[in-house]
């Protein structure tokens, strides 16, 4: 079994964005900024928050965080579009009131939607980059391979098949309206599976010497789960992501990849 760490190749990407953090700061002037928008309270959120926090601190990047009520996030929203100190804005999912999810978030200047959430943004979401970090990152080859995504969903599926079209790779996907999903996966070189269905992907479901590629993020009795069964995990003959430490960890970088970019157009804009 070959496995796909993430955390070892976040820390190279750390390093080298708080070489860029620092020079922006030194040379231009611009000190990077991101600004996140919650509207609930509640453990699983506050340890994102947190986690985001802590990799800005150690970047560079300065990160503020506003608690408020959902009635009030549009007016705050302007007024973060129209601040020139902030060059990313985050709007904390899930929202206090689920169904203005879409409303809120395409209020977001598309030059700082660094989630990529909105219609217009300017940015490539964090996760499907960081699986294609991933992949690049442990010299996976997805030219000339076959490769199904099992799930399209908005923050990793659907911007993912549209990132790995572009770049002439054979991609399929399976979704709720799948038949027979089993048929698609067993054909596959490469499975990327963001479900958030617990153990959906079984061993009887991937060919031999598959590279799988677990995106899927459940709860379950306090715990987070991935799409991967347990007996997955136990094949030595896959390339695959690990319970912990596999995309997670360069999802972050990514976004911030995005926080600093939006830094650097700020100079040319």
């Amino acid at each position: 079994m070959k496995l796909l760490l993430g955390s070892e190749l976040a820390g190279f990407i750390k390093e080298r964005q708080a070489h860029n953090v620092r020079s922006l700061k030194q040379s231009k002037g611009i000190f990077p900024k991101l600004a996140i928008i919650k509207t609930i309270d509640n453990p699983v959120i506050d340890l994102y928050v947190s986690l985001k926090r802590r990799y800005a601190e150690d970047i560079g990047i300065q990160v503020e965080v506003f608690r408020v009520n959902q009635k009030e996030a549009s007016s705050l929203l302007e007024q973060l579009n129209n601040d020139s100190s902030v060059h990313g804005i985050i709007v904390q999912l899930p929202l206090e009131d689920p169904s203005e999810t879409d409303q809120l978030v395409n209020l977001v200047s598309p030059r700082k939607d660094v989630d990529a959430l909105g219609e217009k943004a300017k940015f490539d979401p964090a996760t499907p980059m960081a699986i294609l970090w991933l992949l690049s990152g442990f010299n996976v080859d997805l030219q000339g391979k076959k490769v199904v995504l099992v799930g399209r969903g908005k923050l990793v599926g659907a911007p993912l098949e549209k990132m790995l079209k572009a770049s002439g790779v054979d991609v399929s996907v399976a979704d709720s309206s799948t038949k027979d999903v089993a048929v698609m996966t067993r054909e596959a070189d490469i499975i990327v599976t963001a479900t958030g269905r617990p153990a959906i992907l079984t061993s009887d479901m991937i060919k031999p010497g598959a590279v799988v590629v677990d995106a899927g993020v459940a709860s379950e009795n306090g715990k987070t789960l991935g799409d991967v069964d347990k007996e997955v995990l136990e094949r030595e003959d896959l390339t695959i992501t690990p319970e912990k430490g596999g995309v997670g960890p360069l999802t972050v970088c990514a976004l911030f990849e995005n926080v600093i970019r939006s830094a650097e157009r700020t100079d040319n804009s």
